[in-house]
């Protein structure tokens, strides 16, 4: 099927294209992008007034299947993603069976070939079963399809088998994705250590939990030459880490959540575990950081940590309840809603765009003729209230439930075809 695009603001970073153009699709690639192309043998969507970008890719997402299929399957989590403009995800290994070795890769990929409508991308586990003591198949996973490697939820406590694992990843060049807590600090914390956590009655977690690994790991990664990207950074101290790496000439790379870049430990004023996650919302000043580090280009991706959990498994006392919020279907609003004077479009696609696909190797995250024709057309201008009703997810843990936004995902397309 032939598919025209018209009067769209087509925005690639890849390319350094921002103009109002036309997008020609012929057989799933980008075939041409000019003015006022000839609409013969295509369907065509009239674009004006919105983005055309290269399709959104969230490198940190959790799809609980196989193992947690009450949560999130591959389907549920696939078409969450396409309502929220990503046409690629990375799936991270934290799954039952933990994807540790070339089996559950492949039952992953095989599955999202049958049943995903975006492109699923999966990450290995740096440890068997995400127990820190032994490493994982790299090189068979790798063979299998992996395109990086995490222990995500959890940290490599033994820096000795870590500085292997980046040996083997510099080896089959892949990245490491880094979940970066000495657990031993967060000990039973619940939410930011600070003031607010005191007056709440929460057990605190220190910002050093999370700082002390980042520069553990950015050390080991010198020392091996390794490809390292922090994932969802959340403290001030935290991004100048990065920053001083990367002036070092580092290979260093960061992530931030749009929960840590939106809201603080003093939204939290009730016991709602929906506002609970693994790292905790940060300080006022942690969050402006976060937003200078995206401006500067210390950090240069947004992703998700869209973490799919049972009502059941929220809905209890703090302390109990799990980690983590779904973010697919919210990213995209939150994004245009508060950097949106902060960063330009360009900026801003190039971190849900080009910027993962680089660090993960993807050959995505254009519209140069030649393409895959994955593109997302978003409204930034329509203003709505987040339902968590309305989700594609199977769960609903969000705390940005009622809240007010600008920015709207309008279509999705993967290989040529409108999800």
């Amino acid at each position: 099927m032939n598919l025209l695009i018209k009067n769209g603001r087509v925005i690639d970073p890849a390319t350094g294209t921002d103009g109002i153009f036309d997008v020609f699709v012929k057989g799933g690639k980008v075939a041409e992008i000019g003015a006022s192309l000839p609409e013969q043998y295509a369907e065509t969507i009239d674009a004006t007034g919105m983005w055309v970008t290269p399709g959104l890719i969230d490198m940190h997402t959790h799809l609980r299947d196989p193992g947690g299929r009450h949560k999130e399957t591959i389907e549920s989590g696939t078409k969450a993603a396409a309502a929220g403009g990503f046409t690629t995800i990375c799936c991270m290994p934290n799954t039952s069976p933990v994807m540790d070795n070339e089996i559950v890769v492949e039952y992953i990929t095989s599955k999202a070939g049958k049943e995903g409508v975006v492109n699923v991308v999966p990450i290995g586990s740096i440890t068997k079963g995400l127990e820190g003591q032994e490493l994982s198949a790299i090189g068979e996973m790798k063979a299998a399809g992996i395109k990086a490697i995490s222990d995500d939820g959890k940290t490599v406590d033994n820096p000795s088998l870590l500085k292997t694992a980046m040996k083997y990843a510099k080896m089959f060049d892949l990245p490491i994705l880094s979940h970066c807590e000495d657990l031993r600090l967060v000990g039973k914390g619940q939410i930011n250590a600070g003031t607010h956590a005191e007056l709440m009655g929460f057990r605190g977690i220190a910002p050093e939990a999370e700082e002390i690994i980042i520069a553990r790991d950015i050390t080991l990664a010198r020392v091996t030459g390794a490809k390292l990207h922090i994932c969802h950074v959340s403290t001030a101290e935290g991004v100048e880490l990065v920053r001083q790496a990367q002036k070092a000439g580092q290979p260093v790379t960061a992530e931030v959540c749009p929960h840590h870049f939106t809201l603080t430990d003093e939204d939290i004023t009730t016991y709602d575990a929906n506002y609970k996650m693994s790292p905790p919302l940060r300080s006022s000043r942690d969050r402006a950081a976060l937003i200078g580090g995206l401006s500067d280009g210390t950090i240069s991706v947004i992703a998700t940590d869209h973490a799919p959990h049972h009502e059941d498994e929220k809905n209890c006392e703090f302390e109990l309840a799990l980690n983590g919020i779904v973010g697919l279907e919210t990213a995209v609003p939150l994004s245009l809603s508060e950097l949106g004077e902060v960063l330009s479009p360009m900026q801003l696609i190039a971190t849900l765009t080009i910027n993962p696909a680089k660090i993960m190797g993807l050959s995505k995250g254009t519209l140069q003729p030649g393409a895959d024709a994955d593109i997302t057309i978003i409204d930034p201008n329509e203003k709505y209230t987040i339902d968590k009703n309305t989700f594609r997810s199977k769960s609903r843990n969000t705390p940005f439930h009622g809240r007010e936004v600008t920015g709207r995902v309008k279509y999705t397309i993967v290989g040529g075809k409108v999800c």
